[in-house]
């Protein structure tokens, strides 16, 4: 069944506007009667189609359920900016894997480095593959792109969260089911720091661990920075039981 992301959920009707309507009608040349999937909010809606025009599409809300393909955890991805358009691989992979938030983050090695008004031009490109990707996986949620953050407020967002990860080249702890067991057995709200092409400098590996932020190690391997991420999340989603 075609699925599709709606703001407009009000009593028994949810409303689909804009590109997505016209993809609909245009496209998939659905018809009225037919039925469909709309998400809003990590709630799956199952729907019957009403009626279909290319500016949106009425649909009559049969029956609803919390959506089956979100995680039990909220993993907040901060992702180093790397170079060229590997970010947009990111977000999209991060997406699919399940993250609930996807943070650009400038550090003292990103040679990649945009202001922040050139930077807000991309974010709704970012946002677009988050969109698809989310669609194209069947998530209940749309994971938000965020706006580019410099390291040190980065780390103050992390010190808040429940469990608070950095993948550092210079060692750190396994990623083992230990990490979330004992006191973090409840801990929902897990952030993840990812670095670009060059990795954490010293310092800043030492500011991370002095506002709470537990270094973690992917193996002897170097992983590139596109890599890292998918690694991490994966191995992440396995041992809260959410892959």
């Amino acid at each position: 069944m075609p699925r599709f992301f709606a703001d407009n959920i009000s009593g028994e009707h949810a409303v689909i506007s804009g590109g997505d309507a016209f993809h609909i009608g245009r496209s998939l040349r659905m018809k009225t009667g037919e039925k469909i999937t709309v998400c809003s909010n990590g709630t799956d809606f199952f729907c019957t189609i009403m009626s279909i025009s290319d500016e949106e599409v009425i649909c009559k809300i049969d029956s609803s359920r919390p959506s089956e393909s979100e995680p039990s955890i909220k993993l907040r991805l901060y992702q180093a900016i790397p170079k060229q358009d590997k970010l947009e691989f990111i977000v999209q992979k991060a997406t699919e894997l399940g993250a609930a938030e996807i943070i650009p983050v400038l550090t003292s090695r990103c040679i990649s480095r945009p202001d922040e008004k050139a930077f807000e031009k991309k974010l709704s490109r970012l946002q677009k593959i988050a969109l698809e990707a989310a669609k194209q996986s069947g998530r209940g949620k749309i994971p938000k792109v965020g706006g580019m953050l410099r390291f040190s407020d980065a780390i103050e967002e992390m010190s808040e969260a429940g469990i608070a990860l950095m993948c550092y080249e210079g060692g750190g702890e396994r990623l083992t089911s230990e990490l979330f067991g004992g006191a973090n057995a409840t801990a929902r709200d897990i952030s993840l720091l990812i670095g670009c092409e060059g990795g954490f400098s010293a310092e800043e590996a030492e500011t991370a661990k002095s506002h709470g932020v537990r270094p973690i190690w992917l193996g002897e391997r170097i992983l590139r920075c596109e890599t890292a991420p998918i690694a991490a999340i994966s191995v992440i989603m396995n041992l809260t039981g959410n892959m």
